[in-house]
């Protein structure tokens, strides 16, 4: 049948809402998912990457990867209009949650530095033994484990212009992995720790919504955000979304000038950070806005619904953009890489978590599902400890961005440096443990651990 306009968008768009539909009805029926507590993405992620790589879906995986790009890029402008709401730091004065959420970025600071160099001493151990990784191998797993799938997509993209073959694909392999360690060895984590009373407030039993994903009918409801706009003129959501698609428009152009002044890869690699730049921009707008008195008009709760409704979708696409060949034909570095990597964090969220002077386990289960997965699934894991958030640990997260950015920025360069500056990989691995050593320092003078306390 000849269509007279083009479907192959919307098509894309439509499978990737059937595999999430898919994953909310798998996850209300199905009491394995609700023990890890399994998002519906992941699930519809899975689902649809298994249709995918049969054949059943008859498209190529670059939709999905062009898709989850542009989900990422949108999902951080939405993350920066939504500053300066209820859970900005200007709004919290406590200088317990600002210790805590200092505590988290020291931590990746910690993490990321060395799940890189792990992968880098890997990539030189297997290219030792006749196999042939590409020198940045390595970097794509904190890129996958603690940046997450929308990362090690951008920079991996990159990295294919720059010789690096599916790389991609094999970030996105991490990353898909890494969500899977948060849950199935975090989720039992969590409940080890509530068994030794390790909760700060004793969690009561989960409720059936929370564990079922969906809301009952008499159950209680939460608010998605308020209107700002009157809907004769224009509905709320539709301005919250052309408030997100002017600065996605403003991010585009600034990358695109910055690239034309840059050469050979560094033109390449600033197209990787395209999601920070969006994110600055955003912060810059609301600045302004709040500046010329028409703030109110960005609405916290509704950008959030933005933010998740582009992670959601996000994440499904990412895990159907993994091409079964690819991670078949690396199976054993992929596995053995990942393997190493969930022991070290896991023992030193451990070590450190028990060291802490407060929230022991919630702090530690957080962290933990942040830096193998998203903030959304430190969350998840969070909520099982404290399911009221009585403590102040998902304020900490929320406000967590503001002191890891400039850790995370400089990883994110750091990782390229082999390919856009000429580092060597040893070099720059020393550069990571630098990073590292600088973290636990600043975790040692400002008093952050302690003595174990279980």
């Amino acid at each position: 049948m000849n269509s007279p306009f083009p479907f192959d968008a919307v098509l894309i768009f439509s499978w990737l809402a059937m595999m999430l539909c898919a994953g909310v009805i798998l996850r209300s029926a199905i009491r394995f998912f609700q023990y890890f507590l399994i998002p519906a993405c992941i699930i519809g992620g899975m689902i649809g990457a298994v249709l995918l790589n049969t054949g059943v879906i008859g498209t190529h995986h670059s939709n999905f990867e062009i898709f989850a790009y542009h989900l990422f890029n949108i999902s951080f402008i939405s993350l920066g209009l939504t500053a300066g709401g209820e859970h900005s730091a200007s709004s919290s004065r406590n200088r317990e949650t600002i210790k805590g959420s200092l505590w988290m970025a020291l931590m990746q600071g910690v993490l990321f530095p060395l799940q890189a160099i792990i992968g880098g001493l890997l990539v030189i151990a297997f290219n030792a033994f006749g196999f042939e990784l590409f020198p940045t191998y390595g970097f794509l797993l904190p890129l996958g484990f603690v940046q997450g799938p929308g990362q090690a997509l951008s920079i991996g993209k990159v990295w294919e212009g720059l010789g690096f073959d599916h790389a991609a694909s094999i970030g996105l392999t991490f990353a898909a992995i890494g969500f899977l360690v948060a849950f199935f060895v975090g989720v039992p984590m969590v409940n080890w720790g509530i068994r030794r009373g390790l909760a700060h407030n004793t969690p009561r039993e989960l409720p059936g919504d929370f564990l079922k994903g969906i809301f009952s009918k008499t159950g209680p409801r939460e608010t998605a955000g308020e209107q700002t706009t009157h809907p004769a003129n224009i509905d709320t959501l539709a301005f919250q979304a052309a408030l997100v698609g002017v600065i996605y428009f403003l991010s585009y152009t600034f990358v695109s000038f910055i690239s034309s002044l840059l050469a050979g890869g560094n033109a390449t690699t600033v197209w990787g950070f395209f999601f920070f730049i969006g994110l600055g921009i955003a912060l810059a707008v609301k600045w302004l806005m709040q500046k010329i008195g028409i703030a109110h008009l960005v609405n916290p709760g509704v950008q959030r619904r933005i933010t998740g409704w582009s992670v959601d979708f996000l994440i499904v696409a990412t895990i159907m953009a993994v091409k079964f060949p690819i991670v078949w034909k690396f199976i054993l570095p992929i596995t053995f890489m990942s393997a190493i990597v969930t022991i070290f964090t896991l023992w030193i969220v451990v070590f450190f978590g028990k060291r802490l002077w407060l929230y022991h386990l919630e702090r530690t289960v957080a962290t933990f599902g942040t830096v193998t997965g998203t903030v959304s699934t430190g969350l998840l894991l969070l909520r099982i400890a404290d399911p009221d958030f009585k403590t102040p640990v998902a304020l900490e997260l929320g406000i967590l961005i503001i002191f890891v950015s400039p850790i995370i920025i400089t990883c994110m360069l750091l990782v390229s440096a082999p390919l856009t500056w000429g580092w060597s990989l040893a070099f720059t691995m020393a550069v990571f443990a630098g990073i590292m050593i600088a973290s636990l320092i600043a975790m040692l003078v400002l008093k952050m651990v302690g003595k174990p306390q279980y």
